[in-house]
Order: C-alpha cells, then structure tokens, then sequence
C-alpha cells in the first residue's frame, strides 16, 4: 500500500473512494513482494500491481466488490487452485492478497499516506491473519515510537506490534510477524504485515572517472539516493555527473567519516590511487553498511590487500571487501561495468549467487525473512 502512498494520497485528499489490494505473503515463485499493491478508485482506475499481471483481472474485481460491501478480505491464489488457469497464475507461485477499503476514519490510514507520500520514515502494521474482528485493523509506527491507530483497545498488543514494527522500521525492511493476542511476543494467532516506508537507501561512488558517471545512472535505476566524492573539483562537477543526487569535493575518508550511512548503504571505490583507497577503505570495512566494492586489476588487489594489512585493518575486516568489484560478465566499457557492480550490490543484498539461472537448481525468487505464506488457511 505504502508504494503507491503519493497517488492514494491524492485520491484521499480529492474525496475519491477507492480500495487497495495488498500482497500479503509470497510462496514459491511470485513475481511481486509483501508490500506490492494494486489500488482500484471508484471510478474503474486502477494503479499498481500484485503479480506482474498473472492475477490482475480477479484482484481488480475483488476491489470493485470491496467498494461495494466494505469488507476486508484475504484471498489466495496459487497454482493449485483449481482455476488457476483461468486468472493467469502459471508460474508455480502462491500468493496471499488481502483487499481493504480505503476508510477515511481509520487513524492509521489516514497518517500514513500523507507522511509516506512526503518521504516521513513510517511503518503501518496491519492484521494479515486472525479474528474477523481484528482482520485489516492497523498501527502506524514513527522511529520515535509514536503511534496512530490501534487493534481495538488492545494495549498490550499494541505495545508489542510497535516494538516489533519498530525494529523493521529501523532495517527499512517489510515483513510480517507473528504474536498472540495477548500481546506476548511468542507466535500466536494474529499475523500482521509491516509495511515499512524509508527514504532511498544511499549510494556514495568514490572518484569521479568514466566509470563512475554510468554507475550513477545504475544507482539511480535502481532506486538509491547517489552522491559523487572526489577531492578535485575539476573533476567532481554538475556537468560530468548530471543524474547525482549529490556531488561532493572533498577526501574521501574525511568525508565518509563525516557523513550518515546505516545498513542499507552501498560504498563503491573506484578511485583506484592508493593515498585514497587505503584511508577510505580502512574506513568503509569498520562501518555496518550493506556492501563495500573497490575497482582495481588483481595485481591492485593484493597490493590494497597488503597495504590496509599495515594500516590494522583485520582479516575479518578485509574479508567484506568485494574487489576487484562486479560480477564477471566480461565487462570492457563504463556502461558494462556499471552493470556488473550494480548486478552484485543487487546479488548482495539478497542472497544471489551471480550464476545463470538456466539449468541451475537455485529458486528464482528467494524467501526472504519478509516473505513466507501465513500459517493459516485464510
């Protein structure tokens, strides 16, 4: 839901009703993740997707009768059922959708699409699985810990769903959690989806050559907020990096020491000059971020790898250091091996192995911790 927050926002603002589809819990391949939605107004417009177009046709027709009854509901669709044909599932997955109402009452709804569509980090936790009386009820989780909406008078459970939803807030993950109704951290009866909304993930690109200028364009389509370090001002200019969020001249290690980075962030060091590697390196492998990559031949490997040896960096250490950076595709031009840094920071984060897909035996869309159907029939 929170994905399509700038659109809904706009509709809630004109007055328009309109009900939302959301993808709840994934199993096996499935083309959209927890969180993927599809909106529907009143007036047949729909936006979004739930499945790449495999279910669009029966979802779409579930938010029209949802505008109708006013109802919250839970279908799933999966290559099993027996019209599977007939609504497009043929990929082999299992998808778990539950279809609400937009309500302009609900405190939690109505906080979150306004803060989301603004860029405000926020977290809505909303019941996937459980009671009837308690299906679609949802909280809305600030990184304060402040809250709108609620479960219905259920404190203590709402005290736990934030500090869990919390917890997913601060990774900028969206996933589901399980607890009692009680409010008891154990697994229980109610499953809740937490839809987290963050601001981009940030890519910082060390030195401003060629290659860095296409690693830039990859950055940015892949959704990361981009910022260009070098500390020669002829080089680190508006007119070589047009697409950067952000174009800094300083030295390297000086500014990242200075600069906001967290779990999400990726370090790409292609400055490839050693009094700027070993500084920013020795700092990049101490910091908790997502990926650290430098460009260089192997024989700049083992020589970098030697040098931040001598600077005290440990063999831990060293060993998250992706160098030389990329996959192997074979890359010759800038564009290519923008490509192949980009396909390993995306293989990184969640858990691919880089081979061709043909003939292999691994899963094409991986479970994450997010992901996972609900244990209930639903």
């Amino acid at each position: 839901m929170l994905d399509l927050a700038g659109q809904l926002h706009a509709w809630a603002e004109e007055g328009r009703d309109f009900a939302v589809a959301t993808v709840v819990a994934v199993g096996g391949s499935a083309p959209r993740p927890p969180g993927a939605a599809l909106a529907v107004c009143a007036d047949g417009t729909a936006i979004g997707s739930v499945s790449g177009g495999c279910v669009e046709g029966a979802v779409y027709d579930l938010c029209l009768q949802a505008l109708q009854d006013r109802e919250t509901r839970v279908e799933r669709f999966g290559y099993s059922d027996e019209d599977a044909f007939a609504v497009g599932l043929t990929c082999g997955g299992v998808i778990d959708i539950m279809v609400t109402p937009y309500d302009a009452g609900d405190a939690a709804q109505t906080a979150a699409l306004p803060a989301a569509a603004h860029g405000e980090p926020v977290a809505l936790a909303r019941v996937v699985h459980g009671p009837a009386g308690l299906l679609g009820r949802a909280v809305l989780v600030r990184p304060d810990g402040t809250h709108a909406g609620g479960l219905g008078g259920h404190d203590d459970l709402d005290r736990t769903v934030i500090t869990q939803a919390r917890a997913l807030l601060e990774a900028g993950r969206t996933g589901t959690i399980e607890v009692s109704e009680d409010g008891s951290h154990c697994p229980g009866r109610l499953t809740l989806l937490v839809e987290s909304a963050v601001p981009p993930p940030r890519m910082i690109v060390f030195g401003a050559i060629d290659f860095a200028a296409a690693l830039v364009r990859a950055g940015k389509f892949l959704g990361y907020h981009v910022t260009v370090c070098d500390a020669r001002p002829v080089f680190a200019t508006r007119t070589r990096f047009p697409e950067a969020d952000e174009i800094v001249v300083d030295w390297p290690h000086r500014y990242l020491a200075g600069t906001d980075t967290d779990a999400r962030t990726v370090l790409c060091v292609l400055t490839h000059d050693a009094k700027f590697d070993i500084p920013l390196l020795t700092e990049a492998l101490r910091l908790p971020v997502a990926y650290v990559g430098a460009m260089g031949s192997r024989r700049t490997h083992e020589d970098r790898n030697r040098r931040l040896r001598e600077a005290g960096v440990s063999e831990r250490e060293l060993a998250r250091l992706r160098s030389p950076i990329g996959l192997d595709l074979g890359a010759r031009t800038p564009e290519e091996t923008a490509l192949s840094i980009a396909a390993e920071i995306v293989a990184a984060r969640h858990g691919g192995t880089g081979r061709p897909l043909t003939g292999a035996n691994t899963p094409i869309h991986r479970d994450e911790r997010a992901a996972g159907l609900l244990s209930q029939p639903v």
